[in-house]
């Protein structure tokens, strides 16, 4: 009996013309639609953070202020471009130098001192009759003594004076090229005749890294150590609980004052002792989400599944205790920057001649015959400080699943 195609079943049959240009055709579009697929990807962001984004930048003020902050502290960053006693950039010669960057000899220019001073006429007519100067916007650096204020120091700002009065003290009077906007003092001179607008701008920055800086050594610490005491609980939250209550309860401020007279100020030995006392602030917040979170079904199904109790902490109860965490670090980093003004307004905080928002308002206590000292460094710690509140409430509101904006 022969074997016909009418006899066998449609499955057994060869596929017909028709069918094999729709298979081919099928398989092409995959193979064009396989770009597309390949380009789309999950978004960055997950819904429920997304969710808290979109709360953060509802709050109005909250976002506004993140972007002055912003904007301040990148400016601050470039202290050393904004603000400065030596020229961006050199063209001497036909040679180009960078002093912002690195120390020239005066024999460069055709001195012989070791240092050069590129507000000496000298200097300037030389490279000006050989090249020309790239100066900053503001031409005194943080520890820059004018020689040239009209009164003595603590001197007013430059524009409350004459023109003849502001230019008489340069050699050649109102003529003189240095007699210039970059040469003014804007916000006047402190008692030491250094100019108050640069010291804010170098303040403004050492006081944010200061802070940035022991909030985030804080919060590491802070947060393994509440992570350790709720976790594992029983006796070791018990000793740990209570040393951390023996510690808190020392006198801070006043253990501050006594190291700092004893050690040598400095940048780092300041961080180091006020970090001694800082990380606590985070255990309380971190202990209490590991103790709510330790017992979950999901966490006793880890451990059923054979996880470490490191690997648990880590990937499964540190992403809910961060959330607490974070909605707290503007507070710290504000009240970090605050225990530093007011070492440094007491005297105990960086070394002498270090720009300090603190020592510019003690100046202002010491000086009230010049106002614009203590009205100049309240006014740029209150706005610091105010940007951080509004920056922090804006990401507690963004945390909170009850928080809603329209």
């Amino acid at each position: 009996m022969t074997d016909t195609l009418e006899s066998r079943s449609p499955q057994d049959r060869p596929p017909e013309p028709a069918m094999l240009r729709e298979a081919q055709g099928g398989a092409s579009g995959i193979a064009q639609n396989a770009p597309n697929i390949a380009a789309t990807r999950p978004p960055r962001l997950s819904p429920l953070n997304q969710r808290r984004w979109q709360n953060f930048r509802a709050n109005r003020r909250g976002w506004w202020s993140l972007w002055i902050f912003a904007v301040l502290f990148v400016v601050t960053l470039f202290a050393e471009v904004v603000a400065n006693d030596k020229p961006i950039l050199i063209s001497y010669k036909n040679e180009y130098y960078a002093p912002i960057f690195t120390d020239y000899p005066e024999e460069v220019f055709g001195g012989f001192l070791p240092v050069t001073n590129y507000r000496d006429p000298f200097i300037q007519d030389e490279i000006g009759a050989n090249g020309w100067m790239i100066w900053p916007p503001i031409r005194y650096s943080y520890n820059s003594v004018n020689n040239e204020i009209p009164t003595p120091a603590p001197s007013p700002p430059s524009w409350s004076f004459s023109k003849e009065e502001r230019c008489a003290r340069y050699p050649q009077g109102v003529n003189d090229p240095n007699c210039a906007l970059g040469n003014w003092n804007w916000l006047g001179t402190d008692d030491q005749a250094r100019d108050v607008l640069a010291r804010l701008i170098y303040g403004f920055r050492i006081s944010v890294l200061f802070g940035l800086v022991l909030t985030a050594a804080s919060a590491v610490i802070g947060v393994f150590a509440g992570a350790v005491q709720g976790y594992f609980g029983g006796w070791v939250d018990l000793l740990f609980q209570r040393f951390i209550e023996i510690w808190s309860s020392i006198p801070v401020l006043y253990l501050l004052l006594i190291v700092a007279a004893i050690l040598p100020p400095g940048f780092w030995i300041l961080l180091g002792i006020m970090l001694l006392f800082s990380w606590v602030a985070f255990v309380g917040v971190v202990r209490a989400e590991f103790l709510r979170a330790r017992n979950f079904e999901y966490v006793n199904a880890a451990r059923a599944l054979g996880v470490g109790d490191w690997t648990i902490m880590g990937r499964h109860l540190l992403p809910n205790a961060m959330v607490a965490t974070l909605t707290f670090l503007p507070f710290i980093l504000n009240g970090s920057i605050t225990t530093l003004t007011s070492l440094d307004f007491l005297g105990f905080g960086l070394p002498p001649g270090s720009p300090s928002l603190g020592e510019l308002l003690s100046q202002g206590r010491n000086n009230l015959q010049a106002p614009w000292l203590g009205i100049s460094g309240f006014v740029v710690l209150s706005l610091m400080l105010s940007l951080l509140v509004f920056v922090g409430e804006a990401v507690r509101d963004a945390f909170d699943p009850r928080k809603s904006f329209r």
